[in-house]
């Protein structure tokens, strides 16, 4: 008896939480890794089921007022030394550059371009920036949700910025871990666009990082696959890794 009461007492405290606590407790388990580098895959796969290989190097660096990153593509030949350099702005518009080296030339990715496809994948400029919980809103209360016998928590975030390409996003979280596991993401007509699956997860130096992440477009049936084959944090980045003079 006393044993279902304190499950009870659990649960209540568990689905108890606002959206915003949720989003906050999950944002903060994947954080604390400094700064980072990896190498990944990134497979690219079109309606028909056909692939296309890409491989890239991603740079990261956490901040208070917002994380930096750099990618920086690898493989195949004809997108070598493509770079794009992430500044997130808590609150305010991301600021993104694009190195072309075909064109030799840095393109600045306007606020009002962040949805439109990252490399022909179907991760867009808004998907590859950091996932700050602060860049949301969210509306309604916590849900519990059933999903192929497991329980998870179902949150509803709206993003804040004017200029992205989505209505809303529902994401489905751990309740144990706070891991985000799956999540819905909606256009601005209310149409289901993507759905978005965090495959794996991995724990580095005392670190939860995404190993693998695969990303679904329900409307032209395209999909993308991440895949951290090498990863590393707290390798002692500092801001003049992210200068746009490396770029070139």
């Amino acid at each position: 008896m006393k044993k279902v009461v304190f499950m009870s007492l659990v649960g209540m405290a568990l689905y108890g939480q606002s959206a915003l606590e949720v989003a906050k407790k999950s944002y903060e388990v994947i954080s604390g890794y400094a700064s980072s580098i990896s190498k990944t895959t990134m497979i690219l796969k079109n309606a028909e089921g056909e692939e296309n290989r890409r491989r890239l190097e991603i740079k990261k660096l956490e901040g208070g007022q917002g994380d930096k990153s750099l990618i920086h593509f690898l493989y195949p030949l004809d997108i070598k030394d493509t770079k794009l350099l992430s500044f997130e702005k808590i609150a305010a518009d991301d600021q993104q550059w694009l190195y072309l080296p075909a064109l030799k030339r840095i393109k600045r990715i306007s606020a009002r371009n962040k949805s439109g496809s990252f490399m022909a994948s179907e991760f867009s400029y808004e998907d590859i920036a950091s996932q700050n919980y602060q860049n949301y809103s969210y509306e309604g209360e916590v849900k519990e949700t059933q999903y192929q016998g497991e329980s998870y928590l179902q949150i509803t975030r709206i993003p804040k910025d004017k200029n992205s390409g989505y209505s809303r996003q529902i994401v489905y979280i751990d309740p144990k871990s706070y891991l985000a596991k799956f999540g819905e993401y909606f256009d601005k007509q209310e149409r289901l666009l993507k759905k978005v699956s965090f495959l794996e997860y991995q724990v580095i130096d005392g670190v939860n990082r995404i190993k693998k992440i695969a990303m679904h477009n329900v409307q032209n049936g395209k999909s993308t696959l991440l895949i951290w084959d090498e990863d590393k944090v707290q390798v002692g980045l500092k801001e003049r890794s992210f200068s746009k003079r490396l770029l070139k």
